[in-house]
């Protein structure tokens, strides 16, 4: 986001609170409330390529856990949820072992921190120390150059209990969803993209994608609500990670009838120019090179979260098969050509606006799937209209014109629905069901 007015009295705050907590009187501390969760506010790497220290400074101490993962190498460092009120920018480049680092919220309750690493490392050591006088509380990673062998060994050793975003399977939260309600309304799922540690693209001004798309994701939703015909289901809304193959699973086992999958795209610079919204369908082969890189792009958000890829179930292989399924992908490209046609009304697209490229997320076998880029944040028109009230308004309302075309004459409670060949197909029950 932009730094704004109420960015500064936030950080002005949070630095005194910071003062307040490292050098108080002993009778001051104790009779004064703590905020609701510790603060980081500073992170800096030091050191070469035998040996890498990394250290986060925060208003008071945490408790932490590290550990390895490879392919790409990472450090992991998971934290009870913490407040990020760190400088822009400040993980994109490292030094030493470390050549980049990100944070986040992965699940409520639990932050992250994940360091890219070139090559394999040890964890030397790993300790938080407590606030002293004049000196913040800290966490500290002691990193050193190893061999990929004892690297690997180490991973296996460690086998970590959370790997991802959630505490549980999507079946385990909500077994109820596996049974019918006896309401006959359509299911609509809507996913913002990316959030909690992933924060996506980023804007030159630091608009980030993860907030864009939720605030849009959320329009969207009200309205679709709004119109009574449909129960519309969130993958996530905050500011919390979801992995890709939770937010496909969330769709199955709640036998959605579409799922939306909202995002915003950027183009670094140097890579030339491109404008306006683009509706992607699932293909295993790219519609272009710009749809392959944007979709390598929006499946390493499992990556960039630390989670462990390395144990896929076999339901995974059962959707791989089952995107055989051609009237899932038909009834997806007929939908994408009606969102197409409705943003253009509204919204400035992009020159070729329907695409198709393998996202993960839109590889439910059995639920009508679609990824909608926004825009580009790295074009100044399109990040001006992104954070429009107004324009999120009608290019909401738009879409959901295309969800009303999409169900036909469905309306809750409705008798009488379209023809079975104009209707979507219903959704089969997971196979992590059966």
């Amino acid at each position: 986001m932009a730094f704004r007015a109420r960015d500064l009295i936030i950080l002005v705050l949070s630095v005194m609170l910071l003062g307040a907590e490292t050098a108080p009187s002993a009778g001051q501390d104790a009779g004064r409330p703590l905020a609701p969760f510790p603060i980081a506010t500073d992170a800096r790497v030091g050191g070469d390529d035998g040996m890498t220290r990394f250290v986060m400074d925060f208003s008071r101490k945490v408790d932490l856990r590290a550990f390895t993962l490879a392919d790409p190498y990472r450090v992991v460092i998971d934290l009870p949820q913490v407040t990020f009120n760190l400088p822009p920018k400040i993980g994109d480049t490292g030094r030493g072992l470390v050549k980049a680092f990100r944070f986040g919220l992965v699940m409520q309750g639990g932050s992250r921190i994940v360091l890219d690493v070139g090559k394999p490392v040890r964890i030397e050591k790993a300790f938080s120390l407590d606030a002293q006088t004049g000196q913040p509380a800290r966490v500290v990673i002691d990193l050193a150059g190893t061999d990929r062998d004892s690297f690997m060994k180490t991973v296996s050793v460690e086998k970590p209990a959370l790997r991802t975003g959630s505490t549980s399977a999507p079946e385990e939260q909500t077994p109820e969803l596996r049974h019918s309600t006896g309401d006959p309304r359509p299911i609509v799922v809507i996913d913002p993209g990316h959030g909690g540690i992933d924060n996506g693209t980023v804007s030159a001004s630091g608009v980030m994608e993860k907030q864009i798309v939720l605030d849009f994701a959320l329009l969207l939703r009200d309205r679709l609500e709004a119109s009574g015909k449909y129960r519309v289901v969130m993958t996530r809304t905050d500011d919390t990670f979801i992995p890709l193959g939770d937010r496909v699973r969330m769709a199955r086992i709640r036998q959605a009838s579409l799922f939306i999958s909202i995002h915003a795209d950027a183009l670094k610079k140097g890579e030339g120019e491109a404008q306006g919204a683009t509706i992607y369908t699932l293909s295993e082969k790219a519609s272009d090179a710009e749809a392959a890189r944007l979709a390598e792009n929006e499946n390493r958000a499992d990556v960039i979260a630390g989670i462990d890829l390395s144990h896929e179930s076999t339901d995974v292989a059962d959707i791989l098969i089952d995107l055989a399924q051609r009237e899932t992908k038909a009834f997806s490209m007929r939908f994408a050509k009606s969102v197409a046609g409705s943003m253009r009304k509204v919204a400035r697209m992009h020159k070729n606006p329907m695409k198709s490229a393998g996202f993960k997320v839109l590889k439910a076998p059995d639920v009508p799937s679609v990824l909608i880029e926004l825009g580009y944040v790295s074009d100044q028109a399109d990040l001006k209209q992104l954070v429009s009230g107004s324009w999120q308004a009608k290019t909401a309302g738009a879409i959901a014109q295309s969800v009303d075309a999409f169900f036909g004459t469905r309306v809750a409670g409705a008798g009488a629905g379209p023809s079975a060949s104009a209707a979507p197909p219903a959704a089969v029950p997971s196979r992590a069901g059966r």
